[in-house]
């Protein structure tokens, strides 16, 4: 058979789901959640928000947004530790513009995730991920997710916690808890 005259599935057979399913656990603790509340829930209000980092040169990694009843919002969204003196100085610079009732930031926050790239192919992983967390009783506060990572935003004073709890139920368990980390700022 000629190259000509050959199928997509002859050139690129299939070879199963990709193996491992899950490679690893990463964690950062160097995140902070900020939370803008009483946004107009409106087109354009998120957009508004983000452009105002982003014009700061803000890096923003989770996002939220949450609507009430009222016809407000409020967006949450995670920034590195060491862009909260910046950012707080961006909303109350941009509180006119943005016409928000208040925002608060939280430091006592960090990240735990799952990663490996058999996750777009296997069923269960989320159930197994939130299962591990509730099971020792830790809280998400905030959920992120891609075809090769489901991420959590967690308390700080449960993050080691929460990596032990991903180690053993994905079958990962390390002798430290540092076994696997995000370099940098975990973006």
């Amino acid at each position: 058979m000629s190259d000509n005259n050959k199928s997509m599935g002859d050139l690129f057979p299939d070879l199963g789901p990709e193996a491992p399913v899950i490679s690893g656990v990463a964690h950062d603790r160097s995140e902070a959640l900020v939370t803008v509340r009483g946004v107009a829930n409106e087109p354009g209000m998120a957009a508004k928000v983000f452009t105002e980092l982003a014009n700061a040169g803000i890096n923003v990694d989770m996002i939220v947004q949450a609507g009430a009843s009222t016809g407000t919002a409020d967006i949450s969204f995670t920034v590195p530790e060491t862009a909260c003196k910046k950012t707080e100085e961006v909303l109350q610079k941009s509180h006119d513009d943005l016409d928000y009732r208040e925002f608060d930031v939280d430091k006592t926050v960090g990240k735990v995730a799952v990663v490996g790239v058999g996750m777009k192919t296997h069923s269960g992983l989320a159930a197994k991920f939130f299962n591990a967390l509730s099971d020792k009783g830790i809280n998400v506060l905030m959920i992120s997710t891609s075809e090769i990572r489901i991420a959590a935003l967690v308390p700080l004073s449960q993050l080691d916690d929460a990596v032990r709890a991903l180690h053993t139920a994905y079958g990962l368990d390390a002798d430290q808890v540092e076994a696997v980390v995000y370099g940098g700022t975990g973006r």
